[in-house]
């Protein structure tokens, strides 16, 4: 081994050797990125559990105590002109039961979520639609002749959407008293189902 050869052997062994700078780099942003992952999961999870519950019973409780008020003042407005004793009988019932309802749910949401006569207007804008969509079917009806069957018709039908909103309620709840009032008015909208449902103006 020549002198310069020797030479070049020893610089090579005593070079430092070069720090992976993009490798430690990288590393890090990696790991930065995997924090940012997790936290938004948190971030998605925790909105999804907020939203889902209290959020969630309070909405679906505010649109159950509009439909049933909305259904109750239809049911008064046109059952006097039901020519059926027995439709003007199942009817008044229906209606103590929505009235009821009606009012335990607004005592609850009132307790619970301290909400004023405005909150519950700002959330009205859609069921005064759909009732003024029932009440211009009902007036046809009762123009034409036929209220009985069609009042028969489209309670049962409200009835139907109402025990799906009850349900809806009791699923995104773990509130007593709130389980409590849904599910007795749920119990008693399903004992007079049938009643509407099955009503046939040959029979009365």
């Amino acid at each position: 081994m020549d002198g310069q050869e020797y030479l070049n052997q020893i610089a090579a062994t005593n070079r430092p050797v070069a720090k992976q700078k993009n490798s430690m780099l990288s590393s890090k942003f990696v790991k930065i990125g995997i924090v940012s992952v997790v936290l938004l999961i948190i971030i998605i999870i925790l909105g999804a559990v907020l939203s889902g519950g209290k959020g969630g019973e309070k909405n679906l409780t505010i649109d159950l105590y509009l439909h049933m008020s909305n259904t109750d003042e239809v049911i008064n407005k046109y059952q006097p002109d039901v020519k059926s004793s027995d439709l003007r009988s199942i009817s008044a019932s229906l209606s103590t039961i929505l009235s009821d309802g009606s009012n335990k749910l607004k005592g609850y949401l009132t307790e619970k979520y301290n909400i004023k006569d405005k909150e519950l207007e700002k959330s009205a804008e859609k069921a005064e639609s759909e009732r003024e969509e029932l009440e211009t079917e009902l007036f046809e009806a009762k123009i034409n002749g036929i209220l009985d069957r069609i009042f028969a018709h489209k309670i049962a039908y409200e009835m139907s959407i109402l025990m799906s909103e009850e349900n809806k309620v009791l699923k995104s709840t773990k509130n007593e008293a709130l389980t409590e009032i849904v599910e007795n008015n749920l119990s008693s909208l399903e004992n007079l189902y049938d009643k509407f449902n099955d009503f046939s103006e040959v029979n009365n």
